[in-house]
């Protein structure tokens, strides 16, 4: 499935993308000639159009998929890195996913070998798995767009390697995500549910590739919803009134677009009252759990420069603005 999808992908983007079959990447075809640093990224199949979608000119230089829900190899790491490396060092975008922390770690170290410097940016921006219990600390979930974009506009300006690192840091810093679902994505080789839910019930902080959540409870009405989600996430963030945020609607792969668009209203609604600039808003399916039915939230709190970086153009398959 994997394989074949990929290979599609390929054919249909193949005015802005080249697939390495052999070493199992995809490149950016036309890079923005200003960008010294290369901008890496990857994880596992599934999460569609996350990361591929995202690949191009104001974005991405290159992207590493792996199997279904499963991280990339090292190999793949870094040969893409290798291949897209101008000489000013790669930034990899690693969501905290053990997997991903271990290959694209021994993908740098491999870069290091050769003479190229590498640096990271991991993206843990999921509140549900912020506890002492989690042993990774925060997953990595919606934020990987936001910051995708942000990095990749400001590595289009010629920026070096630690201080796209650093501005990346700061970025996640900003970042806190929170998803719900209320029916788990089915495993495509079986058809069978990742898990079982009652009628009714919603699982509250899902994770994207199956995870359950941290607890289980009745599905409330949706204004009562995002009203819960949103304080979870101001509380994390703890903006101060008249504060600038940018927001993630995203669908987990079985919400419509128009029931995300009545989330987007409910937010929008929330953050007004509360005294928040909505800057900006994506709405949409960005990162996914092949056809989970739940949506996530994420917000970034956004100085001009940021929102400066968010607006600057992309070409790349999935990027919509």
């Amino acid at each position: 499935m994997v394989p074949d999808a990929l290979t599609g992908f390929a054919r249909v983007h193949a005015d802005l993308v080249v697939h390495d079959e052999t070493a199992g990447f995809f490149r950016a075809r036309h890079p923005a000639p200003g960008r010294r640093v290369a901008i890496v990224s990857g994880g596992g199949s599934g999460h569609e159009p996350l990361h591929l979608g995202f690949l191009g000119a104001g974005m991405l230089d290159a992207v590493c998929p792996g199997q279904l829900m499963a991280s990339p190899h090292n190999r793949q790491v870094f040969d893409a890195s290798r291949a897209v490396s101008r000489g000013a060092g790669v930034l990899h975008l690693v969501k905290n996913y053990t997997g991903d922390r271990i290959n694209f770690g021994i993908a740098a170290e491999r870069l290091a070998h050769e003479g190229i410097d590498c640096a990271r940016v991991l993206i843990d921006d999921d509140l549900a798995s912020d506890s002492p219990e989690s042993a990774t600390g925060r997953r990595g979930t919606g934020a990987a767009v936001l910051v995708e974009k942000v990095l990749g506009a400001a590595a289009d300006t010629g920026l070096g390697l630690r201080e796209l690192a650093d501005m990346g840091t700061e970025l996640v810093g900003r970042c806190r995500s929170l998803a719900v679902a209320s029916a788990a994505h089915r495993t495509p080789a079986t058809g069978r549910s990742a898990f079982d839910l009652a009628e009714g019930d919603l699982e509250w902080g899902v994770g994207i590739h199956g995870e359950r959540a941290r607890r289980t409870e009745s599905r409330p009405a949706l204004d009562e919803l995002v009203t819960r989600m949103t304080e979870e996430l101001l509380a994390a963030l703890d903006p101060a009134a008249g504060d600038s945020v940018i927001a993630l609607v995203n669908g987990l792969g079985g919400v419509t677009r128009l029931e995300l668009y009545g989330v987007a209203r409910e937010l929008a609604t929330r953050l007004d009252r509360w005294g928040l600039v909505l800057e900006r808003v994506l709405v949409g399916d960005f990162v996914t759990a092949l056809d989970m039915r739940g949506f996530s939230l994420t917000l970034m709190r956004a100085d001009p420069e940021t929102v400066k970086w968010f607006d600057a153009p992309a070409h790349t398959p999935s990027w919509p603005r």
